[in-house]
This record gives C-alpha cells, structure tokens and sequence, in this order.
C-alpha cells in the first residue's frame, strides 16, 4: 500500500536512502572476527506490501524446495527448506511472511538472490530494490549448549533441541525481525511525508497562501491515514501475536528481540510524528474550508449586488 514500485534500479539521479533505521548491534557489543567466523547469518528483508503465499508455495516447490509444517495457530506465515547452506553447521530455512517480509537463515546468497527473483513474481505493492536492500536487518547466529537467548547482538541456539523446536524458536525470532524492517520502510515513508508538507509551516507563517488545492489535501490526509493504518491496526507492532500466549519461552524470545530492535520505542515516535502530521492536514483542511466559505460569501454578496443593480435599473428605466 506505501510507496509501489515495479522494481527499478535506483537511478542516477534519485536520491539515495538518507540512512538505515534498521537497529544493528553496537561495535563493542560485536564478536571477535574468530568468533564470527564461525558464526552462521540471519538476513530479514521487507519487500512488499504482502505476498501472496499460496502461489509462491507452488512456484518455490517447482523449483525443488520444500515446505515445514508449524502449528496451525502459526497462520499467515510459509516456512521453506533447502540443501543449499551458506555453513554446513545447521540447515537452512526460509520465513516468508505474509505481511511482505522474509528471513533467511544460513541460506547461501546465490540462492537468496533465485529466491527473491522467485518472489518477485508473488509479491503485492513491491518497494523499490534500492530501499528493501537499504532497510534490512541481519543477525549473525550460533549453535551451541544451553537455552537459546539474544546475547550480545546474536542469537545463540540450543544445539540439542530436536528440529521442531529448533523452527519454532527461529520462527520467533524471525517474526521479530519482520516487525523491524517493515516498520523502517514505514518509518522511511513518514519521512517523505513529512518532507512533502514541510514547507506549509512557513507558507502559514509568512501570511502567504497555501498553494494546495482541496483533492491535494484530501490526498495528503489519505496518505497520513494509510501509513497510520499499516503501524496501528493491520501490523503486530503494538500487541504480541495471539500464537505466543501458551508458549511463554517463545513469547520471552519475541520480546527480547523486539526489545533488542527498540520496536516500541521507534513505535512510539512514529506514532508522535504522526499525531503532529494530522495536526498539521487537519489546519490545511481548516484553512481550505474557510478560503471556500470566504468565496461562497463573496459570491452571495456578488449576486445581491447584481439583483440590486437589475431592481435599481427597473426603477429608473
């Protein structure tokens, strides 16, 4: 529903994305180079504004990979395997999430890059290429003995859990790490807004007119409402998904994440710069209402004039 593209190259011209806003651990926080060596990748991308998964299940399966089943209460979500391991040391997996977001788990980039070329073909409202490679989150992992945890940056696995377990807890994960990418496209979204009406202010300011016309408005507010819909009502972002109430480790694994990624807090400053921007179309809205009162006035007060000058006209001729 935000910013569609056909998936074009950014060209030259274009400006480029002002920054990611993507949370990516602190340099101390880092492991030694040794140390992520041995560790495998997690990349998560937004993508789209949804895909849909019912003919990407087929399309990927004709291409040889092969679907996980999870829980029935785990709806809206399509899990994939294949043998092509970025590190032997744990298999590789796909989340495709039907919200328009996908993490790869210690899958080779080769065939990261078929799988997004496949993706391509099934997704709905896509981003542009430059934005959804700008805005990602990647997550270096391990496995090794004890519970699975977020430490340091990374997450830490348990190499003795037997494979459904092993999913469900990157499941959690990964649907933390969905949250955050779709959330920077959405905050990169606000941004252009913002940058589109910052100008007004100074126009008010100045005594001058504002140069909107009422469909450019009513366009303006319906942009804000779509963006605020997406963040509060159709996204995850502000309550914890019904499937983690009777999994309470992997509730504290979501949590932890979204903690990680300071979701609730970039949550609540999107949502404060949002409230000011309906402020702002709310006064463009009010300032066009009364330009058109003002005109309806004049033009009453135009056709007494003429009804006057026609009666005083009879009267004398």
């Amino acid at each position: 529903m935000l910013m569609p593209s056909s998936k074009p190259a950014a060209g030259p011209g274009k400006r480029p994305p002002k920054g990611p806003r993507t949370k990516q651990p602190s340099r101390t926080n880092q492991p030694s180079l040794k140390d992520d060596m041995d560790m495998m990748q997690c990349i998560a991308f937004a993508t789209a504004d949804q895909y849909h998964l019912p003919t990407l299940f087929h399309d990927l399966s004709s291409h040889g990979f092969h679907d996980i089943d999870l829980p029935r209460d785990a709806s809206n979500v399509l899990v994939i395997s294949t043998d092509m391991t970025a590190k032997p040391d744990d298999d590789a997996l796909i989340f495709f999430f039907r919200e328009g977001s996908v993490v790869f788990w210690n899958v080779e980039e080769k065939t990261m890059k078929k799988v997004l070329r496949i993706l391509e073909h099934h997704e709905i409202q896509p981003y542009e290429v430059a934005l959804v490679h700008w805005e990602n989150e990647e997550i270096n992992y391990s496995l090794r003995e004890g519970n699975t945890k977020l430490e340091h940056g990374n997450f830490i696995l348990n190499d003795q859990m037997d494979q459904f377990e092993a999913v469900l807890e990157k499941f959690a994960f990964s649907n933390a790490l969905c949250l955050s990418v779709k959330l920077a496209i959405w905050e990169v979204s606000l941004d252009n807004f913002v940058e589109s009406i910052q100008s007004i202010p100074e126009t008010l300011k100045s005594g001058k007119r504002v140069k909107l016309s009422s469909a450019e408005v009513m366009k303006k507010i319906g942009e804000l409402f779509t963006l605020r819909h997406c963040i509060n009502l159709r996204s995850d972002l502000l309550l914890t998904p019904d499937f983690y109430w009777d999994r309470e480790n992997l509730e504290k694994l979501y949590d932890k994440t979204c903690q990680f990624l300071s979701i609730n807090r970039r949550v609540n400053v999107v949502n404060e710069k949002l409230e000011h921007c309906t402020q702002l179309t709310d006064l463009m809205r009010s300032h066009l209402s009364e330009k058109h009162s003002l005109r309806l006035e004049w033009m009453i007060v135009i056709l007494i004039t003429i009804e006057v000058l026609f009666e005083l006209a009879k009267m004398i001729f």
